[in-house]
């Protein structure tokens, strides 16, 4: 499996303030475009696999809505996730 528990604790533990604070939106976005990425790699080797591409779209509007929170909530924290991620709405 791609998403071990330990990556996600890695993930949550770099993103969020720690490895148990999964509901953090900074945490959750990276976690996001940690499937986006490999969805994403996936589709590139299978074009014909529409399910995955329905749950890349389903992910991808996913992110959109959290970032759009963060915008909303916090600038600052929101412009520090963009960049750190390398990722722009």
């Amino acid at each position: 499996m791609y998403l071990t528990s330990e990556k996600k604790a890695e993930i949550f533990a770099k993103h969020g303030s720690s490895a148990q604070d999964t509901g953090s939106a900074e945490g959750q976005v990276a976690l996001f475009t940690y499937r986006i990425n490999h969805l994403t790699q996936h589709l590139k080797a299978n074009h014909k696999d529409f399910n995955t591409e329905r749950s890349l779209v389903k992910l991808v509007g996913k992110r959109k809505a959290l970032l759009d929170y963060l915008k909303k909530k916090d600038i600052n924290r929101y412009r520090a996730i963009i960049a750190e991620l390398g990722i722009r709405k």
